[in-house]
């Protein structure tokens, strides 16, 4: 009887275990925090099924790489280098993450882009409207 009840109580255990430590669902979002400053480093689009990805031309040759910085505050600051000089011009406006969904908001101008890789290292995003893809990196 004894035994019965170790192995009960055993088997029980493991259930439990193995239940509690399946792989819980986050609906595909990732769990990487969004805010921090992000370089602009390629665009592309899809075409027939593929990324197309080239260096993204918005940066200006000689200059430091245009950026994307996203605060705690959810303030988004965008840094644009341009000219002989690489002059920085900062554009402030404002963000906002749900799931996997990033939308921009400058001036009156908003946007929408799914988040399509977040990693420590790198933001991918594929515009909603455009289909334009941008990667950042850190």
């Amino acid at each position: 009887m004894k035994n019965r009840n170790l192995l009960f109580v055993l088997a029980l255990s493991v259930g439990m275990f193995a239940t509690s430590c399946s792989n819980d669902d986050n609906d595909g979002e990732t769990i990487v925090p969004i805010q921090g400053k992000y370089n602009l480093s390629q665009t592309g689009t899809i075409i027939d099924g593929k990324e197309v990805l080239i260096d993204a031309p918005e940066n200006a040759s000689g200059c430091s790489r245009d950026y994307l910085d996203l605060r705690l505050s959810n303030a988004a600051v965008i840094g644009d280098y341009s000219g002989e000089n690489c002059a920085l011009v900062e554009t402030t406006g404002t963000y906002v993450r749900s799931h996997n969904d990033l939308t921009l908001t400058v001036g009156s101008i908003s946007s929408t882009s799914d988040i399509m890789n977040l990693t420590n290292k790198e933001l991918k995003i594929k515009n909603k409207t455009t289909g334009v893809i941008t990667v950042y990196t850190r």
